[in-house]
């Protein structure tokens, strides 16, 4: 079946937080409505597309609040697979009604819908042997070796602000529903999936599917979502509006355009991205650049996603 043009854009969770004092719900809701006016502009302007989107932020108030409410009120607490499923939900639900209400008032009839989306990653994988990935909140050293007895946390002392439990990161291997959502987008239905990296699941090897403590990167799932469904487009949406390397320094320099073999050779470099910002989303862009020989991928910020796509900012890597 033939379809238009398909751009996979992944949002950062942080980018729905304007800043310390915009964390409402409320706050982060308009901040998905500016997020979707532009992904509007790509629909109104032919594409059909699939948004992943971050959840960082808010899956620690998930869990912050979840732990409030077992010291208060001694309310079970929420395990952090199903964290990730609430955060899809209320991040899709803000994303989703915003886009459908704006493709409405441009009257494009486009539906658009949200998949509670599960990410498989491998048991085995190292990541599950030093988890490095603080979530939830500071505890003293009693509680943090409790943790450690009664559930078999790992946790780690913060540089003196007290204990943090730490989970695993392991890599994306497969999207349980994509062919739920290869569907929908066939269907010419905008699909929000991989919230949060997608909820990650382990096969125990019988076959079913089990939840998981840990943490998928979004820029790698939405990356891994990018070549399975073979994007014409994969849009990177985060709060710079182009790529510098030597970022901070006297010679930094901004990019325009970066080839495949460019950005392998200042990965290898190792000192260009930050590896808690840029570099997973470069090194997620050249997982799909080496899946999709005809691929175009995109870094920019939600209010230049416009202009980038008429070459006029945004930096644009590219297999030659």
């Amino acid at each position: 079946m033939s379809r238009n043009k398909l751009a996979v854009i992944a949002i950062g969770g942080n980018s729905l937080i304007l800043d310390e004092r915009h964390v409402r719900v409320e706050d982060q809701y308009l901040a998905a409505k500016e997020t979707a006016l532009h992904i509007a502009d790509l629909v109104e302007d032919g594409w059909e597309v699939a948004i992943g989107h971050g959840n960082g932020p808010q899956v620690g108030f998930i869990l912050r609040r979840s732990e409030i409410a077992a010291k208060v009120e001694g309310m079970h607490e929420v395990p952090l697979d199903v964290c990730g499923a609430d955060s899809q939900g209320a991040i899709g639900y803000a994303l989703q009604q915003n886009l459908q209400n704006i493709l409405y008032q441009r009257q494009i009839r486009k539906k658009v819908v949200t998949v509670v989306t599960q990410t498989l990653v491998d048991r085995d994988d190292p990541a599950f042997s030093k988890p490095a990935k603080p979530i939830g909140g500071f505890m003293s050293k009693e509680e943090a070796d409790r943790r450690v007895a009664e559930q078999g946390w790992t946790v780690v002392e913060d540089a003196g602000r007290g204990y943090r439990r730490v989970v695993a990161s392991p890599l994306p291997k497969e999207i349980v529903e994509l062919e739920t959502v290869e569907t929908l987008i066939d269907k010419g239905i905008v699909t929000i999936t991989v919230g949060g990296g997608g909820i990650p699941v382990i096969d125990p090897g019988d076959g079913n599917y089990e939840g998981v403590a840990a943490v998928v990167d979004k820029d790698y799932a939405s990356s891994l979502l990018a070549s399975e469904l073979k994007a014409d487009l994969f849009i990177i949406s985060t709060a710079v509006e182009k790529v510098a390397i030597n970022f901070g320094k006297p010679d930094q320099k901004w990019l325009d355009k970066l080839t495949l073999a460019e950005a392998k050779a200042y990965m290898a470099e190792g000192t260009h991205f930050a590896k808690g910002s840029m570099a997973p989303k470069v090194q997620a862009i050249i997982w799909y650049l080496e899946n999709n020989p005809n691929g175009k991928a995109l870094i920019t910020n939600p209010a230049n996603i416009g202009r980038a796509l008429k070459g006029e900012t945004g930096t644009w890597i590219v297999n030659k």
